[in-house]
């Protein structure tokens, strides 16, 4: 779930920007959800030589880094890093427990790790300090998620729809805000599973396509569908105008 903290934004208001750097495209995926459900802009390179040029490019707010990459490993990632924006904060993904490594790690400028295997809670919490100290300013925007004439609010729990209001039980206001967070982009069920109730795909989808269906009976009913179907892919949250 995301975190009930006041949203972090750059001093303009924008969105916090963060580069995810990890050969492991499941994990990197992974992460980009987590991090896009915090509110934040999220851009992946799977090689160090991507997440250089990424870096470059974004001039990202935050960096999370693993140390193990194809091409070179996250030590050199992080000394080209901070020749070229050497104020960016780096959380390193390390499969390594040693005390050894994490020194390493920190000393060569590092600014914090996480040992895997990790939740993607603990990631978003060591991300959301690293970025506060660095600067990041905390806003109070608006609660109000709203998807063509879907609306949702955070704080007050209230989802109508055409000014219609929608009783949701906690599980199925997880799911909806979720799919608003996220409007027109397909969610497989992985991804629903690990961000809705918090556990890795297997075997599970049954419990995604039985409240996605409790979800258009109070959503879609007797109106034009916003919820559909991606044989193969998963679900899409679209407004039907």
């Amino acid at each position: 779930m995301k975190s009930a903290e006041p949203d972090l934004t750059r001093a303009d208001g924008s969105p916090l920007r963060v580069l995810v750097v990890d050969d492991e495209e499941n994990i990197a995926e992974l992460l980009r959800m987590a991090l896009r459900y915090e509110g934040w802009e999220v851009e992946v390179a799977l090689t160090g030589s991507k997440a250089v040029s990424t870096a470059k490019k974004q001039r990202p707010d935050a960096v999370v880094l693993d140390m193990m990459l194809p091409d070179f490993d996250g030590m050199e990632v992080l000394r080209r890093l901070r020749g070229d924006q050497d104020d960016v904060p780096v959380l390193f993904l390390t499969a390594r427990d040693s005390v050894e490594d994490r020194v390493a790690g920190l000393t060569a400028g590092g600014d914090d790790y996480v040992t895997k295997p990790f939740s993607l809670e603990e990631v978003v919490a060591r991300l959301r300090a690293l970025m506060r100290r660095s600067g990041a300013q905390q806003t109070s925007t608006t609660t109000a998620l709203v998807v063509g004439d879907l609306q949702l609010d955070e704080d007050s729990h209230e989802v109508s729809r055409a000014g219609e209001e929608i009783s949701l039980t906690a599980t199925e206001f997880e799911l909806l805000r979720f799919m608003m967070r996220n409007p027109r982009r397909v969610l497989s069920k992985a991804q629903i599973l690990d961000r809705v109730w918090n556990y890795d795909f297997g075997g599970q989808a049954n419990v995604v396509e039985l409240y996605i269906s409790y979800l258009r009976k109070k959503i879609d009913a007797g109106r034009e569908p916003m919820i559909h179907t991606m044989r193969g892919a998963g679900y899409v949250l679209k407004p039907t105008t």
